[in-house]
């Protein structure tokens, strides 16, 4: 499957990494640290679920920018005897949250969502009330094998001993860094001496070893007690309105997933309020139509259609997207093979166009990835996140945790789909993708990346299933995005391909990568996993294999007879 798309391909390139196999597990982590945690507790005979866990409470840790305990995420699980089910944990809006809580900064500009003086993306405005503390402890209550405190032993151990910060996490520090200034606790471990800290850095988190502790002992029921207190305490000190009853009163919401069918494998992707299973079904229907295989990875052609698919589907997302429990989302319509056939009758391969919504607008009334499996089965695919690089940027004074920023997701304006209102979910990009051919597991891929999630995960997908690429070519290839405006391309497309597309009337803008690290597992027909990470994070495979010695094995080192 891997020697001939180069032949057709309009954009060749080089991977960086190296995947990795396994026949008892495979763990990929967009950090060394969490892949490491999570291969721990399978080697400890706990199952993928366990894995996955103790790997998102070690990146807490090690990927503190991307994913924390006062964030949130949407977890896809496929079980042993193969039914898929949601665990939305998504962050929701405070009882006292108002859609007329912000100003919109830029009122007349519907794509722009910051408020004025930016104070729904920095600071205690911003913060939703989290859901993954109690999303993972609940995931491992009903699916996983170990304790709860062996699955945060690393986790405990990284944050009390210190681990040394890589580039990555330097860059991204660089980057946050005046809004950090302003909060001394977050800038003390972030911005040490006054400077983001360099690569090899040791950075240690005492109070959030203390905290990890607590919830060790007593899980998430903390949050209803002592530490829900303390987290609301900080919170309102920031000018934030959620509160312990908030806090204490979040709850998990179980979901079926979406299903699709596409060439010779089906697509399995959660509902919404995330909007990735819709619209990556919806685009799917579209290119069904066409011979993406024939046009060749990265050709003008195949780039043409992809941007006027990710245009077509953010029109749509605009109209038309948000918690179904506050919004009527037309799902069937969307991911309906007709709807497809409608859209697709509309591209015109000569030329890019402005595309609007084709179904009613609909009113009112940064981020890490993981993918874990084991042999029994399990897979674990999971996004989670504090939404922007270290959400809020400021730290909940004693407990060494960051909260998230996520009403800079709502639409600052009352109204609208995605307006603000009490308890209602954010909505979300994130796709953890399982791909089942002939229903067993081909694929299960996912990565961070905001609004560029869905597009960047259904173009790994279309690499192996129809270019045929390997997966570590997939995770690695070359990517575009747009909803509706610039098309985004990053550097290995060539000259001639940009210049075709801008010659069809699309506007390029160049960029040194779209979106983060995808974490992905490819599945053999003879129980082996390979597990593959790209260059857009600290990405990390580890594969478990070998296992435990034939029943009735012994070692005598005394015994008797030939030698």
């Amino acid at each position: 499957m891997t020697s001939d798309w180069t032949t057709r391909a309009g954009t060749r390139f080089t991977c960086d990494k190296r995947p990795a196999t396994g026949t008892k597990g495979m763990v990929v982590t967009n950090h060394p640290l969490a892949s490491a945690a999570g291969a721990e507790m399978l080697a400890a005979g706990g199952n993928a679920v366990d894995a996955a866990i103790a790997a998102l409470f070690a990146l807490t840790v090690v990927e503190p920018m991307m994913v924390g305990l006062l964030g949130g995420g949407t977890a896809h699980l496929r079980l042993p005897d193969g039914t898929h089910t949601i665990i939305d944990g998504m962050a929701t809006c405070a009882a006292a949250a108002r859609p007329d809580m912000f100003t919109p900064a830029q009122p007349e500009n519907p794509r722009f969502l910051e408020a004025v003086g930016r104070v729904n993306v920095v600071g205690g405005l911003s913060v939703a009330t989290p859901g993954n503390l109690k999303a993972w402890c609940e995931i491992l209550e009903r699916f996983g094998s170990v304790p709860l405190a062996d699955v945060m032993a690393p986790a405990i151990r990284h944050a009390e001993r210190g681990y040394r910060a890589t580039p990555y996490l330097a860059e991204c520090a660089r980057e946050a860094a005046p809004d950090m200034a302003k909060d001394p606790a977050i800038a003390a471990i972030y911005l040490p001496d006054g400077a983001p800290l360099k690569p090899g850095h040791r950075v240690v988190q005492s109070d959030y070893a203390e905290t990890l502790k607590t919830i060790a002992r007593e899980g998430a029921a903390a949050l209803s007690g002592a530490l829900g207190q303390a987290v609301a305490d900080g919170i309102a000190r920031a000018g934030g309105i959620v509160s312990a009853a908030d806090i204490a009163g979040y709850r998990t919401v179980e979901r079926t997933p979406l299903r699709g069918p596409y060439r010779d494998v089906e697509i399995v992707l959660p509902p919404p309020p995330a909007s990735s299973g819709v619209h990556v079904l919806q685009m799917l229907n579209i290119l069904s139509g066409y011979d993406l295989r024939a046009m060749g990875f990265g050709s003008a052609d195949t780039a043409h259609l992809l941007a006027e698919c990710l245009k077509i589907a953010f029109a749509d997302r605009a109209a038309a997207s948000g918690d179904p429990d506050f919004v009527q989302v037309p799902v069937e319509r969307l991911i309906s093979a007709a709807y497809g056939d409608e859209r697709r009758a509309m591209l015109d391969m000569a030329r890019a166009q402005d595309w609007s919504a084709g179904i009613p607008a609909a009113e009112s009334p940064n981020t890490t990835h993981i993918t874990v499996a084991d042999a029994e089965g399990r897979i674990a695919c999971m996004t989670q996140t504090i939404n922007s690089t270290f959400g809020a940027r400021f730290i909940v004074h004693g407990t060494g945790m960051i909260p998230n920023n996520y009403l800079a997701t709502f639409d600052p304006r009352p109204g609208k789909a995605l307006s603000i209102a009490p308890g209602k979910r954010v909505t979300t990009s994130m796709s953890p993708m399982i791909v089942l051919r002939g229903g067993q597991p081909a694929y299960a891929l996912g990565m961070p990346g905001g609004l560029r999630i869905f597009g960047s995960v259904m173009q790994g997908m279309l690499n192996l299933v129809d270019h045929g690429m390997s997966l570590q070519e997939a995770v690695e290839a070359p990517r575009l995005w747009t909803q509706g405006e610039a098309v985004e391309m990053e550097p290995a497309f060539g000259e001639d391909v940009r210049s075709e597309l801008a010659a069809r009337g699309h506007r390029i803008a160049r960029m040194p990568h779209v979106g983060g690290g995808m974490c992905a597992i490819g599945f053999h027909p003879d129980g082996t996993m390979e597990g593959a990470a790209c260059w857009r994070a600290d990405g990390t495979a580890i594969g478990v294999g070998g296992g435990l010695a034939r029943e009735g094995v012994r070692f005598w080192p005394d015994q008797a007879g030939p030698r």
